[in-house]
């Protein structure tokens, strides 16, 4: 069963199979203070998920308790010289708009069933505009998932793959300290047009088969499928990193190659960007991830 993560403004299907999904209508699904908490319960004490949830949250009086949110950061990573807004409803999160390959702080928002939106600086059109999320929790046949109170999630705006229409991703961020030693390393394959891609450190393969849209090592569904899964960090060691791609399927070299530097105990997501024979042209960007 596959899990949303990819949508877009047009009606295109995104590269993987899925049904067509319906816009759910919003609802208030706290309706009593009893409901309330069966849903945090089967958040904080059913999920397996670790170092984003907030286990002590219960343990405060209703009253005494702040709200709860989830926590996006967003990325602009559309071909196109325009620094966005971002929305969830009718509520700009982004405190200002955030430039081309540029990824925003981690901002609190609503949470479950989330309209998210963009719009280019200048303009009040939603560029693109899609309902995330039919439960409060991850669930791996009811989709499209979407934000989850006490998680950290990175909502990117970028375009499908032909670069006819605008989309949207959403990414699970598992923030946790990478294991002593190392650096977490997390690519997203956001160049369209370039196919899929092999990512190589020099000569060594790093990941491979990356389709655009996706993270490399991902998995949409069957037994491996989880929040994490759909946005991996893979453990690397620290240090210069010469990144290079080729086409999965000719072998040919797709871009130029540019060198990152990961430090150890830090997180990292890298992503292609940018146009191959068009303008903006090919480029690779890296954003660093606080680590939770």
């Amino acid at each position: 069963m596959v899990a949303l993560v990819y949508s877009h403004s047009s009606g295109l299907q995104p590269n993987f199979n899925r049904k067509e999904l319906h816009i759910m209508k919003t609802k208030n699904i706290f309706t009593s203070e009893s409901v309330f908490k069966t849903l945090l319960a089967t958040l904080i004490g059913a999920t397996t998920l670790s170092g984003c949830e907030d286990s002590s949250y219960l343990d405060v009086d209703a009253s005494d308790r702040p709200a709860l949110s989830a926590f996006i950061s967003f990325v602009n990573a559309r071909p196109v010289n325009e620094n966005l807004n971002f929305w969830t409803f009718t509520d700009k999160i982004s405190p200002a708009p955030i430039p081309v390959n540029v990824a925003s702080a981690y901002y609190p928002t609503v949470f479950g069933s989330v309209q998210i939106n963009f719009t280019e600086a200048n303009n009040t059109g939603y560029k693109a505009s899609y309902q995330f999320g039919n439960s409060p929790t991850f669930s791996a046949t009811g989709r499209p998932n979407g934000p989850i109170a006490t998680f950290y999630h990175t909502v990117v705006a970028a375009r499908t793959s032909s670069n006819k229409a605008d989309s949207l991703i959403l990414f699970y961020d598992d923030l946790k300290a990478p294991d002593a030693g190392k650096a977490k390393l997390r690519f997203v394959n956001l160049s369209p047009g370039a196919g899929t891609l092999n990512v190589l450190n020099g000569s060594t393969a790093l990941f491979s088969n990356v389709a655009y849209g996706r993270a490399a090592n991902s998995s949409l569904s069957g037994e491996a499928l989880s929040a994490w899964s759909l946005g991996p960090f893979q453990s690397v060691n620290p240090g210069q990193y010469d990144l290079n791609f080729t086409n999965s399927i000719t072998g040919n070299a797709v871009g130029t190659a540019k060198s990152v530097t990961l430090e150890s105990g830090k997180i990292y997501t890298v992503f292609t960007n940018g146009l191959i024979g068009g303008a903006p042209s090919f480029s690779v960007s890296t954003i660093e991830h606080p680590v939770k």
